[in-house]
C-alpha cells in the first residue's frame, strides 16, 4: 500500500507477491485452514524467496523479501476456509 503511488515499485511488489501466492497454491492447495497456512509459514519461507529470485532475478535484490512473503501469506489467508470478514473463526 505504501508504494501504490509509485507505479513501478507497486508493479514489482504485485508480481513478487503473486509469485509467492502461486507457489502457495501449489504447496497448500485451494482448500486450507488458517492453521495450515500458519504451519506452512512456521516451517520456513526460504522456498518463497527462491521463487521470487527465480521469476524476478534482476529485481529481487531491490525488494524487501520479508514484506513480500508476509504480504503474500496475508493475501492468501483470505482464501482460508475459516477466514470470515477479516477474522479467523476458531472453533
Amino acid at each position: 500500500r505504501e508504494l501504490s503511488s509509485e507505479r513501478r515499485a507497486a508493479a514489482r511488489l504485485a508480481r513478487a507477491t503473486g509469485t509467492v501466492c502461486d507457489e502457495l497454491r501449489r504447496r497448500i492447495g485451494p482448500t486450507f485452514s488458517a492453521a495450515e497456512l500458519a504451519d506452512l509459514y512456521g516451517e520456513g519461507t526460504d522456498w518463497a524467496l527462491e521463487a521470487i529470485r527465480w521469476v524476478m532475478p534482476e529485481e529481487a535484490p531491490d525488494l524487501d523479501p520479508q514484506a513480500v512473503v508476509d504480504g503474500a501469506f496475508f493475501a492468501y489467508l483470505r482464501g482460508a476456509s475459516d477466514y470470515s470478514g477479516g477474522r479467523v473463526v476458531v472453533d
